[in-house]
């Protein structure tokens, strides 16, 4: 049996899409929905009944809080596994290059902890970053100019579509992917004077001052404020080109063209 974690999140949505005719698959949500099964990693007497007949679990990050809040999340879904007979987790890490983000330490511990396992075999997908993400840091403001300090520097973006088929081939089949770590970032890195001309906008970068301080007075809670400085300041400063790094995105496409992360892009802009 297969377990998907995340579920209501928008790229385990797109997993739970894709396996809903599936024999042997449940889906883990924190409310316990109609067709579901309770899990919630901060409520860890949810895990027990949740895993119970759990052969694989598709893992998927839980990454929305500070570092000690995602790194007992994953603690508890990792060790409730193991106690239940898990036998394989696959899990959606961050790609290699994002070492530089303030949200990556998690990511990493996580990596970590299931290498020290004694008893689950794994596989890691370092997923790029979205390309759905640009619209919240590069979205054209009311004078149709793009402001996002994004500098000279580019994302090598990747289509959370695609991301979701490479999950769902790998958890439906991970033996044959045991041990690895996948790097799964997009082939054709995006600056914001990409952006702007297939929207026919202006670039005008701002500061990352001004970014920080916009975020800080939209409503975010505290650590939502860094990640969002760090992932501005990690394009605009070139860690996040895909130079570097050996992507297995088309192999694990089985082959096909990935989207196109600027269409990805300019498609979510649009629909607003």
């Amino acid at each position: 049996m297969l377990l998907v974690t995340g579920v209501s999140g928008a790229l385990g949505s797109l997993v739970a899409e894709r396996l809903a005719d599936r024999d042997g698959v449940v889906l883990g949500t924190r409310a316990g929905l109609p067709g579901t099964r309770r899990l919630d990693f901060d409520a860890p007497e949810t895990l027990p009944e949740a895993f119970a007949g759990v052969e694989t679990l598709l893992l998927i990050s839980a990454g929305y809080g500070e570092d000690d809040t995602v790194v007992a999340r994953h603690e508890a879904a990792i060790s409730a596994a193991e106690r239940a007979g898990v036998r394989h987790v696959v899990y959606t890490s961050l790609s290699g290059d994002g070492d530089h983000l303030t949200y990556a330490l998690a990511h990493r511990w996580t990596e970590r902890r299931l290498r020290r396992s004694a008893s689950l075999d794994w596989t890691i997908l370092r997923n790029g970053l979205y390309a759905e993400l640009l619209t919240w840091i590069a979205a054209p403001d009311a004078e149709n100019r793009i402001t996002g300090p994004l500098g000279d520097g580019r994302l090598a973006a990747v289509a959370r579509a695609d991301l979701a088929d490479i999950a769902v081939s790998v958890a439906t089949d991970p033996a044959a992917h045991r041990g690895r770590v996948y790097e799964l970032v997009g082939d054709r890195p995006l600056g914001g004077a990409d952006l702007a001309e297939a929207l026919g906008a202006s670039y005008a970068p701002g500061t990352l001052a001004d970014a920080r301080a916009a975020v800080a007075a939209s409503g975010a809670v505290p650590f939502q404020v860094p990640m969002l400085a760090s992932t501005y300041s990690a394009i605009a400063h070139g860690f996040l080109d895909g130079t570097g790094v050996e992507s297995d995105l088309r192999t694990l496409l089985g082959g096909r063209e990935p989207l196109d992360a600027l269409d990805v892009f300019v498609k979510a802009v649009r629909e607003g």
